[in-house]
């Protein structure tokens, strides 16, 4: 590898607020905000929106949709245009 051009390799602390999670793992990401890891080390600290902590694949929560309304829609959107015909 050519020295130089690649961007630092450390490590990261991704933290999902909405579920209460954060792992450690290696990245090029940084981040001027910092946090004290378990270990007693301070590591660059990343936010997210969704983890495997949060997200429904992982947890097995999924969230309930108005699948009634939905099918409502559909149908008066085509009966709409059947009937323009």
């Amino acid at each position: 590898m050519k020295t130089g051009i690649h961007p630092a390799y450390g490590y990261v602390v991704y933290r999902d607020r909405s579920a209460d999670y954060a792992f450690l793992t290696r990245s090029t990401a940084t981040s001027g905000k910092t946090v004290e890891w378990s270990d007693g080390n301070t590591y660059p600290v990343l936010d997210v929106d969704i983890s495997s902590g949060s997200h429904p694949f992982w947890t097995g929560k999924q969230r309930l949709l108005d699948t009634a309304g939905r099918v409502e829609k559909f149908r008066a959107k085509y009966a709409r245009a059947r009937g323009a015909k």
